[in-house]
């Protein structure tokens, strides 16, 4: 049986990940900055952060200052290119099982299934890292006026 949406923990922190960067496109950033905003373990993060190095969406750099940034624009990149790095290419199946079982023209879902993995396909592909970055800037925000309180 295939999942009609996957979003696996890796995928999440991949997404997470580059967003956070793509709010800071000029910075190194550490792996132990992103790992607390995003309250995870340094060393899973590592290795999704090898996944996107690989892939070419981020670059390395070593030393007490190391970090990552990202390589490209942050108005360039779209979440379906970071999700394709860590799931692979997207496939949204209009039916949960490998070959129908339903009839054609009756199904438990009602061709709902294709219509979300559409809708999620397009989401995907029509977002760029730049249109979701304000997500942490937040944050960011509420914390200064916190302790300036």
């Amino acid at each position: 049986m295939s999942n009609a949406v996957k979003i696996s923990e890796a995928t999440s922190l991949a997404l997470h990940t580059m967003v956070y960067l793509a709010g800071k496109p000029e910075e190194i950033v550490s792996v132990n900055e992103i790992a607390s905003i995003l309250s995870i373990s340094e060393a899973h993060l590592s290795k999704v952060l090898q996944r996107l190095s690989k892939a070419g969406l981020v670059e390395s750099n070593r030393g007490p200052k190391g970090g990552f940034k990202l390589v490209r624009n942050p108005e360039e990149i779209t979440l379906i290119e970071v999700y394709e790095v860590v799931e692979g290419p997207l496939q949204h199946p209009d039916c949960l099982y490998g070959t129908r079982i339903c009839n054609n023209d009756q199904c438990i879902f009602h061709g709902l299934l294709g219509t979300m993995g559409k809708m999620f396909r397009d989401y995907l592909s029509n977002t760029k890292l730049s249109d979701v970055t304000n997500i942490y800037r937040r944050e960011e925000n509420v914390g200064a006026e916190n302790s300036q309180n």
